[in-house]
C-alpha cells in the first residue's frame, strides 16, 4: 500500500463527510495497536488515509494517545505528506475563536509522552529547528486565506494535560509570546520528523484559555461548541489543500535520518525491530 497524503484529527473530521470510498483497516505496529482502524478513501479524487489521534467517541486523553503506532501505521501506510488537524486555545487577544493557525515553531511542556522510534539499542538525532515542513504549511497557509478564513501563522505550545492549564501557567506563556495552547501537536511532530514525513497543523481556535478577564474560562462546552461551528471551514480548508499536495518534496524532512542515526548498521541489525528497521532504517543497514 502506498498512500502519500495522511490525515490525523478529530473523529469529527470523517464525520463531516468529505472522505469518500471510504474502507478501514487494521494496522499493527511495533508500538501496539494506533488510536483506531486507519481509514483509507479519496478527497477531491486523491487517495488519503486518515485516523481519529484520540479513537471514535474520543476515548483516549491526550497523554495516553499511543502516539508512536499512530504515526508509525501511517508511516507503514506509505505517508509521505501528514496533516495534523487540532483545536487550541488562543493565548492573544488578536487570535480569536474560530480562527485557524498554522503552526510554525513548537514550545514542548508535556513529560509522559514517548517521543522517539529509536532507543533499547538504536540512536537517533534528528534536526529539530524547524519542526513543521515550510513548503507544506505554506500551501495550507495560502488556501486557508484563499477560503477567507481568519488565518494565522504562530507558536503552539504542548501541556501535558488532561487538565487545563492554570491562569498563572497561561499568563507565563503569553510573557514567551507563545500564539496557542493544545496538548497533543508536539510528540506527532518530534515523530513524523523522525519518520521523515512532511508535517503541517491546522489548528482551529476554541477559547482564550483562562487568562482574557473578558471572556469565559476554557471548558469542554466552549471548545465542543466552536469546533461545531467551524467544522464547515475546516471541512473546505481540507477538501482544497489535499489535492494541492502535489509538490516535490525538496525540504529536508525526507531526508531527516539521513545523518541522524549513529548506531552502526550492525548494531542495527542485531537490536532493531526488524518491522522498524524495514520501514525507518532499510537503506542504513
Amino acid at each position: 500500500m502506498s498512500v502519500k497524503i495522511g490525515i490525523i484529527g478529530g473523529s469529527g473530521l470523517y464525520n463531516m463527510g468529505i472522505i469518500k470510498n471510504a474502507e478501514e483497516i487494521d494496522v499493527n505496529t511495533p508500538f501496539g495497536k494506533p488510536s483506531d482502524k486507519i481509514t483509507i478513501g479519496k478527497i477531491g479524487g486523491v487517495e488519503i488515509a486518515f485516523l481519529p489521534r484520540h479513537g471514535k467517541g474520543h476515548i483516549y486523553p491526550p497523554h495516553k494517545v499511543n502516539y508512536r503506532a499512530n504515526v508509525f501505521a501511517m508511516k507503514e501506510c506509505g505517508v509521505e505528506y501528514l496533516v495534523s488537524t487540532a483545536a487550541v486555545g488562543s493565548l492573544k487577544k488578536e487570535i480569536k475563536p474560530c480562527d485557524f493557525v498554522i503552526a510554525d515553531q513548537l514550545i514542548d511542556r508535556s513529560f509522559k509522552r514517548v517521543t522517539t522510534f529509536f532507543e533499547d539499542g538504536i540512536v537517533a538525532h534528528v534536526g529539530f529547528a524547524d519542526p513543521f515542513c515550510k513548503q507544506l504549511s505554506d500551501i495550507a497557509y495560502k488556501v486557508a486565506k484563499d477560503e477567507k478564513a481568519d488565518v494565522h501563522r504562530g507558536t503552539y505550545i504542548c501541556i501535558e494535560g488532561p487538565q487545563f492549564s492554570t491562569r498563572a501557567e497561561a499568563n507565563l506563556y503569553r510573557s514567551w509570546d507563545v500564539d496557542v495552547i493544545g496538548m497533543t501537536l508536539a510528540p506527532e511532530a518530534k515523530l513524523a520528523r523522525e519518520a521523515e514525513m512532511c508535517l503541517c497543523g491546522i489548528l482551529t481556535v476554541t477559547d482564550y484559555d483562562c487568562w482574557h478577564d473578558g471572556e469565559e474560562d476554557v471548558s469542554v462546552s466552549n471548545v465542543v461548541e466552536n469546533l461545531k461551528k467551524n467544522d464547515k471551514n475546516m471541512a473546505n480548508i481540507i477538501k482544497n489543500l489535499i489535492p494541492k499536495i502535489k509538490y516535490k518534496r525538496t525540504c529536508g524532512c525526507h531526508n531527516a535520518l539521513e545523518y541522524a542515526v549513529i548506531t552502526s548498521p550492525d548494531i542495527i541489525k542485531k537490536n532493531g525491530n526488524p518491522q522498524v528497521n524495514k520501514v525507518l532504517l532499510k537503506r542504513f543497514i
